[in-house]
């Protein structure tokens, strides 16, 4: 009788095991202490006052109306508590997300909303598949090299916004032609802004550095370090709102010297299906069909990036206070809170680190929608050369020059997928990408048609083979043997030491046949040694 009770309670935890597992919430909920409260409010309220700013700059990159920048940072901190496993990220727009964006929608928002649907559901699906080892095919020379090349562009892209142009083109190479162009035109109300508020936050950067250690200082620590630490952590909002009073202060008295974001939508936004069409300008309408085939490989990348930087930000995080996080959850999480965004007018979205537990996102959240429904109003006064400022800030950390010459030192053949991400990225987002994983892949499979093989001759021949035997290493290998042993004169006998071959295919075996009947036409032999 006891063996049926035991039988269900297993089932019952197997079944509570597997809701842990998609629904990470009930792992550490039960476990909450009110102390972790305070931690909670407090990581919230920095978080959120860093992302307000950030949204709206980041809004820019992506070539949206500033308020498109916050529809787009609340929803994930509400979703990646119930979803997201590392306690130490919450979701947002990123400046890569946002210039990927850019490149595929061309700051048309009815699209960048449908945009976020449909990547939401490719990204939710590949979780539910458990699709996510695919990501280990991207590596990651492909990786620092689109990123390098990302903040290049978003940080020259926002030049023109601190010099205060206008008819600047977005192609990389005629942006950076007609910016040097154009600088006679410069407003000199933005040049002077923009390099204060770029001058401020640089200083701020380099003050918090100088405590030497991004932790919020200890009770302990006296009053004048945490008013720097905190001053440092908030700086974006600092310069912003700093911006925004000298600029609303000029208008009042009649002198619209600087640029400012303009008009915005006030309140939240409604609550509605992303529209599965467009309409041109000149009343024609676009189909679903034709949408999509307009995103063309955009639909492939955003979903990769988006995971590929959670992930790299997740993990950081997960190795540096010993936690493992889970990837095909990390998709799925990603992939409902675009889902649930689109609902909203929300662009793609990826991780903003910062957190100290999951609860901190709500916080973080609500922080966005106040400034949803009360805020609006007083963004018509922030300068846009100081949303240029804290983009460039935000990009600067990116260009890791310094990565360059560790490939270098490790293994120079690194570089050349590095190189071609890099350059490729300058003419298309995507086809960087691309470009860079097809370099990899190349490389990936030279090696695995050409694996190392040690030839010594302590009076037998004898050949070592380095790796595992597959099918496009078999012309290699027999074009070997029939070199050193078949077409000698005489022909040599030929010991093949396999010890460190664990695998082989129906292709190698039917080689490795062909072989041993050419050894015995020539009354030599062929001897396997160490074989598994």
């Amino acid at each position: 009788m006891e063996r049926p009770l035991l039988g269900r309670g297993s089932a019952l935890c197997c079944s509570y095991s597997s809701l842990t597992a998609w629904l990470p919430l009930l792992s550490w909920a039960p476990r909450y202490r009110l102390k972790w409260l305070q931690m909670d409010l407090l990581a919230g309220l920095t978080v959120g006052l860093t992302t307000v700013p950030q949204a709206l700059a980041y809004a820019e990159v992506a070539g949206l109306p500033v308020q498109y920048g916050l529809y787009s940072a609340f929803m994930g901190g509400f979703v990646y508590t119930l979803l997201g496993t590392s306690k130490d990220v919450t979701l947002g727009p990123t400046a890569i997300m946002s210039l990927l964006c850019f490149s595929v929608v061309g700051g048309q928002p009815h699209r960048a909303v449908l945009l976020s649907l449909l990547c939401g559901l490719i990204q939710a699906g590949m979780a539910l598949l458990r699709l996510g080892f695919l990501l280990d095919f991207i590596s990651y020379p492909v990786i620092k090299g689109f990123t390098c090349a990302a903040a290049v562009t978003i940080g020259f892209g926002q030049v023109k916004n601190i010099l205060g142009l206008d008819g600047i083109p977005h192609d990389f190479v005629l942006e950076v032609y007609y910016t040097f162009y154009k600088i006679p035109e410069a407003r000199i109300g933005d040049v002077v802004l923009g390099l204060l508020s770029l001058s401020v936050l640089v200083m701020l950067v380099f003050m918090k550095k100088g405590l030497g250690s991004d932790d919020a200082p200890s009770c302990s620590t006296t009053i004048a370090r945490r008013l720097v630490w905190t001053a440092a952590t908030m700086r974006n909002v600092l310069v912003v709102v700093a911006a925004s009073c000298v600029a609303f202060s000029w208008n009042a008295f009649g002198h619209p010297v600087f640029t400012v974001t303009g008009e915005t939508s006030k309140g939240l936004p409604p609550f509605k299906p992303p529209p599965t069409s467009d309409t041109t300008a000149n009343g024609t309408v676009v189909t679903f069909g034709e949408i999509v085939e307009d995103f063309g490989g955009g639909l492939a990348v955003i979903p990769f990036m988006g995971l590929l930087e959670s992930i790299a930000i997740a993990k950081a995080f997960a190795s540096q206070n010993d936690y493992r996080i889970d990837a095909n959850q990390e998709l799925l999480a990603i992939g409902v809170t675009n889902i649930m965004g689109s609902f909203v007018s929300a662009t793609a979205v990826n991780s903003q680190t910062g957190v100290c537990t999951p609860a901190g996102g709500i916080v973080t959240s609500v922080i966005v929608l106040l400034s949803l429904a009360f805020l609006m109003p007083a963004f018509y006064y922030i300068p846009k050369a100081a949303l240029a400022a804290v983009i460039i800030c935000a990009v600067a950390p990116m260009v890791d020059y310094e990565v360059v010459a560790k490939m270098w030192r490790i293994r120079k053949l690194d570089l050349v997928p590095f190189v071609v991400t890099f350059l490729m990225s300058f003419w298309e987002v995507q086809y960087g990408i691309v470009g860079g994983v097809a370099v990899s892949g190349v490389l990936l499979l030279y090696h695995t048609a050409r694996p190392q093989i040690k030839v010594s001759d302590p009076g037998m021949l004898v050949m070592e083979l380095g790796s595992g035997l597959s099918f496009p290493a078999t012309e290699y290998l027999s074009h070997l043997i029939h070199t050193q042993a078949l077409q000698a004169s005489p022909p040599r006998s030929v010991v093949l030491d396999c010890h460190h071959v664990s695998v082989i295919d129906y292709t190698v075996v039917s080689e490795l046949r062909d072989l041993l009947r050419q050894f015995k036409l020539r009354e030599v032999q062929l001897v396997f040694s160490s074989l598994q």
